[in-house]
C-alpha cells in the first residue's frame, strides 16, 4: 500500500481539524535536549508539531513524503518544510538535536528509517515520538459513535494503525529509554470540530470511498442531537509518547 496516498486526499481538512499536542510536552523535550539549536519533525504532516516546535528550537526542518499535505502548511519563520521520505533525507550527519515524529511513527520502513535517525542526530542528542488514538466522549455519546461510526469503518484502517493503537510497545526502539512525565491530549470542540476531525480519518474517507457517506451524516445526527448546536465539550484522547537518547 502506497500509505502516504492516505493522507494527501482532503490534506485541507485534514490542516484544519489535527488537534495540537501538549505545550507541556514541548517544554519538557526543550529541557532534555543538551542543545535548542536544530530539531527534524519527521513525516510532518502539514505541520501540527512544527508550529509548536518553532517555539523551543531555533531550526525547525519539517519534512514530509505528501506533497500536497506540505502544500497545505502555513508559513513559519523558523521552520523550513521539505518533501522527502523520512528513511533518505538530503539532512547532513550529526545536524540534530532532536529528532521527533508526531503521530507517524507507525508508517515507517524501520530497517531504514532508524539507520537515517541515528545519522542525522547528533550523538547524546534526543529522539522523541508520540501519538494519540480514539477520542472520549461521556455517556451515551461514546455509545453512539461506536455504533453509528467506528464499527462501520473499522474495517478501513491501515494494519500500520494497530502499532499506535498498542502504543508503539512492538516498535523497536535503538535509543536508551527517558522517563517523560505523562502527557494530557485534551481539545474543547463543538460538534462541527468533532466531525470535521472525524471526516480527516484515513479509514473514514476509505470507507466513505467504498460504501458513501450515509454513514457519516447518520451518525452526525445521532450524535448532534445529544450532543446540542452550540455546546463546546471537552474530547480526551488516549496519549502515548516515547523518548530516548542517542548513545552511538
Amino acid at each position: 500500500m502506497n500509505t502516504h496516498t492516505l493522507f494527501s486526499d482532503k490534506s485541507e481538512i485534514y490542516a484544519k481539524a489535527r488537534p495540537r499536542y501538549p505545550k507541556q510536552l514541548f517544554e519538557w523535550l526543550a529541557e532534555v535536549c543538551q542543545s535548542t539549536e536544530k530539531v527534524w519533525d519527521a513525516a510532518c504532516g502539514n505541520g501540527q508539531a512544527a508550529a509548536d516546535l518553532q517555539h523551543y528550537f531555533h531550526i525547525v526542518e519539517a519534512s514530509d513524503i505528501s506533497p500536497e499535505q506540505i502544500a497545505n502548511a502555513p508559513e513559519y519563520d523558523r521552520v523550513n518544510f521539505s518533501v522527502q521520505a523520512s528513511e533518505s533525507t538530503h539532512f547532513d550527519d550529526n545536524s540534530f538535536d532532536a529528532v521527533c515524529v508526531a503521530q507517524s511513527l507507525h508508517w515507517f520502513h524501520y530497517n531504514t528509517f532508524w539507520p537515517e535517525v541515528k545519522r542525522v542526530l547528533k550523538p547524546g542528542c534526543v529522539f522523541a515520538a508520540w501519538g494519540y488514538t480514539w477520542p472520549r466522549l461521556e455517556t451515551p455519546l461514546d455509545g453512539i459513535l461506536n455504533e453509528t461510526f467506528l464499527k462501520i469503518i473499522k474495517p478501513y484502517w491501515a494494519p500500520q494503525n494497530r502499532l499506535l493503537w498498542d502504543g508503539y510497545t512492538d516498535v523497536h526502539f535503538p535509543f536508551t529509554p527517558l522517563h517523560p512525565p505523562t502527557f494530557h491530549m485534551c481539545v474543547d470542540w463543538d460538534v462541527n470540530d468533532f466531525f470535521t476531525y472525524l471526516h480527516s480519518w484515513s479509514a473514514t474517507r476509505r470507507c466513505m470511498d467504498d460504501v458513501g457517506k450515509d454513514f457519516f451524516h447518520e451518525s452526525y445526527e445521532q450524535i448532534k442531537s445529544r450532543w446540542g448546536d452550540e455546546e463546546r465539550r471537552k474530547v480526551s484522547m488516549e496519549f502515548f509518547f516515547i523518548a530516548g537518547r542517542n548513545e552511538t
